[in-house]
C-alpha cells in the first residue's frame, strides 16, 4: 500500500464492523480496470462469464469492496489479498497470518454488505424486498413450523415484511454457520420482538449448535433493503454492530 494510505482501522474483539454500498456509487467506467486488476484470474473468470453489463459490475464492486475493507485493517494491498473456499464454498483469507480477519458477504440489486469481525464467524444477509416472491408459498417450503405459524397471524399487508426478517437472519445464520444449506432451513426458527428489535434463535439439537452462543442484528439501510447480521459471541456479553457507509473506501484504496 502506499505510503500516504489511510490510517488502518481498530477492530476490537468486542465490535463487528457492517460496511454499505450502493453499487452505483462504484460504476464508473473509468475505474473498472483498476478494480479489475485487484481481481485474482479466477475472480476475474468468473465476472466475464456473466452475460449482463449490470451483473458483472455487481460482482466487480462486490470483490472490491471485500478486498477494500480488508485493507482497512491490514496493511495489505487490495488486489494482494488471496481467498480460499471451505468445504461448502464459503470465501476465507488464506494467510495464516490474516487468519484472525473474518468476513461475510452479500449483495442485493442496489445494495452490498461486507461484514467483518476478529476471530469469530460472523454472517450478514441483504435482501431487496420489492423483489417479486410469493411469501406464503416459500415459507411453506423452507421455513420452520413456529415461523410459518407466526407469519400466518400476521396481517396481509404485513405478510412481506415478517417474511424478509426470517428470510435475512436465517441466510445470516446459515452464512455463518459456513455451511450454506447443508443446514436445513426448518430445524431453527426464529422468535422476534417487534420492529428491528431482538431475534432470539432457536436450534434443534440435531445440528450441533447453541442458540445461547449467537447474537443478531436487524437493520432496514434504504426503504427497500433488508439486512440480518449473525455473530458468534459465545459466552461473551454482546458484540457492539458498528455500521459504515462504505463509498469513501475507493478513494481511501486508490491512494
Amino acid at each position: 500500500m502506499s505510503d500516504d494510505a489511510a490510517p488502518l482501522l481498530a477492530l476490537p474483539s468486542d465490535e463487528a464492523h457492517l460496511w454499505l454500498l450502493d453499487p452505483a456509487a462504484w460504476d464508473i467506467p473509468a475505474l473498472s480496470d483498476r478494480l479489475r486488476s485487484w481481481l485474482s484470474p479466477d475472480e476475474a473468470a468468473r465476472m466475464d462469464r456473466y452475460l449482463f453489463l449490470r451483473h458483472r459490475h455487481e460482482y466487480l464492486a462486490t470483490r472490491a469492496l471485500c478486498r477494500a475493507v480488508l485493507s482497512r485493517y491490514a496493511p495489505v494491498d487490495p488486489s494482494a489479498w488471496r481467498f480460499r473456499a471451505n468445504r461448502w464454498g464459503r470465501p476465507e483469507v488464506d494467510s495464516p497470518e490474516m487468519a484472525w480477519l473474518r468476513f461475510n458477504l452479500s449483495n442485493a440489486d442496489g445494495m452490498l454488505a461486507c461484514l467483518v469481525a476478529r476471530e469469530r464467524e460472523v454472517g450478514v444477509d441483504v435482501e431487496d424486498t420489492a423483489r417479486e416472491v410469493d411469501v406464503l408459498s416459500t415459507a411453506a417450503h423452507v421455513f420452520a413450523p413456529s415461523e410459518i405459524a407466526a407469519l400466518r397471524r400476521q396481517r396481509h399487508d404485513a405478510h412481506r415484511a415478517r417474511f424478509f426478517h426470517y428470510w435475512t437472519l436465517k441466510e445470516s445464520y446459515i452464512k455463518a454457520r459456513g455451511m450454506g444449506l447443508a443446514l436445513p432451513l426448518d430445524r431453527f426458527a426464529f422468535e422476534l420482538d417487534e420492529g428491528d428489535g431482538e431475534a432470539r434463535i432457536v436450534i434443534d439439537p440435531s445440528l450441533g449448535d447453541e442458540s445461547g452462543a449467537w447474537q443478531f442484528a436487524r437493520l432496514r439501510p434504504t426503504p427497500r433493503h433488508q439486512v440480518a447480521v449473525a455473530l458468534r459471541r459465545g459466552a461473551e456479553p454482546d458484540l457492539c454492530v458498528v455500521v459504515r457507509e462504505a463509498s469513501g473506501l475507493l478513494d481511501q484504496a486508490l491512494r
